[in-house]
């Protein structure tokens, strides 16, 4: 009978390490010789895995704890030093790029928060594009403007709401038009667009920026995205970085297809995903 004890994964263990230390981060070279690989190896074999490097993977930790605090009510100040944030100045310049809103902003659900979007008919559905002071927030595909803007106040639960169609402001018009000619080929779908305010982690901004890669018409495994990415074993958190996409067809999430070509499933549903990939295809220069 072997009795020989069980060899802990290195790279599991490096990952257990910095959770068991709440994210707080480890020198690279002492978590490197606590697990016995060289710095560089355990570097390059952990973003494989994980789509993050060892110390983002902690900021990411130290992150969802932060917002889970934030959730529940806590005090700005109470939830920085309870998710192990050195200063109050640092975490705002860390998460508004991530939280998509100043942390007291996130915590009362976009108070004061001034969101403008416009509806429209497409092929597709119903169209709503939204956005903020600081950019584009949201692109939803539907069936009814109602329930396009009802998914919209719950991720805004208290801002402010004003419906903006006659004319449009730039923003809203910029996006709109270019998703307009993506889906009817009368215009140019490589027009500037305007910047974006969404939350999403440093891996889901890897992951979006390779999708608007792929070109019309083509599709991509989401093991292709996690080689892309320089992540190759991430195919899974590829996976759950497309399910967060807020932006269709502006993040085209919906080219990213099952490792049997299949469409697979898609945020604003299979159904539409499949006709929207048919129609590209159709409208792809040849």
């Amino acid at each position: 009978m072997n009795t020989q004890p069980i060899r802990q994964d290195p790279i599991e263990h490096a990952r257990a390490l910095i959770e068991s230390a709440r994210g707080e981060q480890a020198n690279l070279g002492d978590l490197a010789r606590r697990v016995g690989l060289s710095p560089t190896y355990l570097q390059r074999r952990f973003r494989a895995r994980f789509g993050l490097s060892p110390a983002e993977y902690a900021r990411q930790l130290k992150l969802g704890t932060f917002k889970s605090a934030l959730r529940r009510g806590s005090r700005v100040t109470d939830a920085v030093y309870d998710a192990g944030f050195g200063s109050g100045s640092r975490v705002y310049e860390r998460t508004n790029a991530l939280l998509g809103m100043t942390p007291s902003d996130y915590r009362s659900g976009g108070a004061g928060t001034d969101v403008r979007y416009t509806t429209l008919a497409t092929r597709l559905g119903r169209l709503l594009v939204a956005a903020t002071a600081r950019g584009i927030c949201a692109v939803s595909i539907g069936d009814s403007d109602t329930r396009l803007l009802a998914e919209l106040k719950r991720e805004f639960p208290k801002a402010r709401f004003e419906r903006v169609d006659a004319g449009r402001d730039e923003w809203l018009s910029a996006v709109v038009d270019r998703i307009v000619g993506e889906l009817t080929d009368d215009a140019p779908g490589d027009m500037p667009l305007p910047p974006f305010d969404v939350r999403a982690t440093a891996f889901q901004w890897r992951v979006w920026q390779a999708l608007t890669r792929i070109p019309r018409g083509q599709t991509r495994s989401y093991a292709e995205i996690a080689e892309s990415i320089d992540a190759p074993r991430a195919a899974r958190a590829v996976a759950r970085a497309c399910a967060t996409n807020r932006l269709a067809f502006v993040v085209p999430c919906h080219r990213v297809v099952r490792a049997d070509g299949q469409s697979g499933g898609w945020r604003w549903g299979p159904p539409r995903k499949r006709r929207l990939l048919a129609l590209e295809s159709k409208l792809a220069p040849s």
